[in-house]
């Protein structure tokens, strides 16, 4: 029997009431090629393989690997990769592989240490976004990091991750998933979330000025912005901007929705240019 590896953060999912909600959220259909990131025993593949044309699912732990070759191995619409998704090349190893070239669905749960690189690895930055995006994200991630995604202005959730994610995808949040649900049971409760890549009605036109503002304007979550991208432009002429665009002048950069953060780079870059 595979047990749960610490060094891998695995913690695996044993509730079938979660597994309904991940697959009803998934959306699954038979012309989908479904990206599974760390597997683990095949709780979830062995219920999306019957709904779709095919899942490419990718497992860092050579133990689980042999564990699902043997159990799902004569699967034929079933292929896994070894390896660790963070580092593989995936369109490159799968361009000779045609039914499974291109993924357009991720089903996942993945390891709470990585979440942040791997949503960037999925939906890419705002600088860089996806060039080739997924119709859908469905990920089982923990509680805290689901509530920023789906966070409002003004909240304490809203944070820089909440903007460079919304940039690029709508964010659901599907349901709460308690400890208790997992085998071991982690520290902390957890939740489904659904990405939807879509660009924004109003984007920004330069888009790599952008990040680097957001990073800035969330360098330091007490001070106002107008203290924080002072580096970018002088406090008052900030204020006045800020007040042409009818926002509070004293406002910090939890207070602007992603919507204002473009209005503003806008204005900024284009001032930059003059």
């Amino acid at each position: 029997m595979v047990r749960p590896r610490r060094v891998y953060a695995q913690h695996w999912l044993k509730s079938q009431q979660v597994l309904d909600r991940i697959v009803e959220a998934a959306g699954c259909r038979r012309d989908d090629c479904i990206l599974e990131i760390g597997p683990g025993t095949g709780i979830l593949t062995r219920r999306l393989l019957p709904l779709v044309g095919g899942l490419v699912a990718v497992e860092i732990d050579r133990d689980l690997c042999k564990l699902l070759t043997q159990q799902l191995g004569g699967k034929e619409n079933f292929l896994l990769l070894q390896g660790d998704f963070l580092e593989l090349d995936l369109p490159t190893l799968l361009n000779s592989f045609s039914p499974w070239k291109y993924q357009n669905k991720v089903v996942a749960n993945i390891p709470y240490n990585i979440t942040g690189p791997i949503i960037e690895k999925l939906l890419g930055t705002i600088a860089n976004p996806n060039s080739e995006p997924y119709e859908s994200i469905v990920l089982l991630i923990q509680k805290e990091v689901a509530d920023r995604l789906v966070a409002s202005a003004g909240s304490r959730a809203f944070g820089a991750l909440t903007v460079r994610v919304s940039y690029l995808a709508k964010c659901e949040y599907i349901c709460t998933v308690p400890a208790k649900a997992f085998h071991p049971a982690p520290k902390v409760d957890s939740a489904v979330v659904r990405l939807v890549p879509r660009p924004l009605e109003i984007a920004a036109n330069e888009p790599k000025y952008l990040e680097m503002l957001v990073k800035l304007g969330f360098s330091s979550k007490r001070k106002m912005l107008r203290n924080n991208l002072q580096s970018v432009i002088e406090r008052d002429e900030l204020a006045q901007i800020l007040a042409t665009l009818d926002i509070n002048p004293q406002s910090r950069a939890e207070d602007l929705s992603v919507e204002e953060w473009v209005k503003l780079s806008n204005q900024l870059q284009e001032l930059s240019n003059a």
